[in-house]
């Protein structure tokens, strides 16, 4: 009789363990990267966060989708609210405003950089460098993709060539970039200047949800102690044997400039 609830138990475990009696979701991103599987470009970006108090709090997501119509033509769409897990918002709660995964010429990537750095930044179809008053060289969209810069969201602030290539060439597909720090923020991410002017509502919620605003201040605690998070970013391809992305656009060769 022992023999027969022990096995009982084991078998429950095992099962259990497999996810046979989970009620495991994947993360909204791994849905809409399964879901745009036909499509071979496409940009996610981590749009807007919440937290609704209850017990437990809810959390939730919404993203911007950057696509492409069949002439090449990027448009963009906003998502509903995603309901996401404690940790998957933990995961993210820096990077409001940033790229979070991208697909180019079938190649998918997860990866937290600046919106558009992945594709459209630095790529000579969409634009090109060009210097200001003061010898910094800084990226400007071509007339035709001028709208580029309100949909990536950094039509308030320049791109400059240093900070780009600090991206490219040290964190791309390594870690996250969050650019320099000024004034105590980085140029980047959920607590930066530009986040304020992209999303002004959710700094407002932020000071009435105290759900959320616990959060915020949470990470703000991280950010001014110097222990913001840090992690490598996971990366994979949809198509075997696929080169890197940027084999697909002209770039640059120089990182070296201003």
């Amino acid at each position: 009789m022992n023999k027969i609830y022990l096995g009982a138990i084991f078998a429950a475990f095992v099962l259990v363990s497999c996810g046979g009696g989970s009620d495991f979701k994947k993360a909204p991103v791994d849905v809409m990267i399964r879901d745009m599987d036909s499509l071979q470009n496409f940009t996610i970006i981590l749009y807007d966060m919440d937290v609704e108090s209850g017990f437990p709090d809810k959390y939730k997501h919404r993203y911007k989708i950057i696509k492409e119509k069949p002439d090449g033509t990027p448009y963009d769409e906003v998502t509903d609210w995603y309901d996401v897990d404690e940790n998957t918002f933990a995961y993210y709660e820096n990077d409001m405003g940033m790229e979070v995964a991208s697909k180019e010429d079938g190649k998918v990537t997860k990866e937290t950089s600046p919106p558009g750095y992945s594709k459209y930044v630095g790529n000579q179809k969409y634009g090109s460098w060009r210097t200001d008053s003061g010898g910094r060289s800084f990226w400007e969209f071509y007339g035709q993709y001028a709208f580029m810069s309100n949909m990536i969201g950094l039509f308030s602030t320049p791109i400059y060539r240093t900070g780009y290539y600090d991206y490219y060439n040290n964190y791309r597909g390594r870690r996250p970039y969050y650019g320099p720090v000024s004034n105590g923020s980085y140029k980047y991410g959920t607590l930066s200047s530009l986040s304020r002017k992209q999303n002004p509502t959710f700094f407002k919620r932020a000071t009435t949800n105290n759900a959320l605003k616990s959060r915020v201040n949470n990470s703000i605690s991280r950010s001014t102690s110097g222990s913001r998070t840090t992690r490598s970013s996971s990366r994979y391809s949809t198509s075997s044997g696929s080169s890197s992305s940027s084999s697909a656009r002209s770039r640059s060769s120089s990182s070296g400039g201003k």
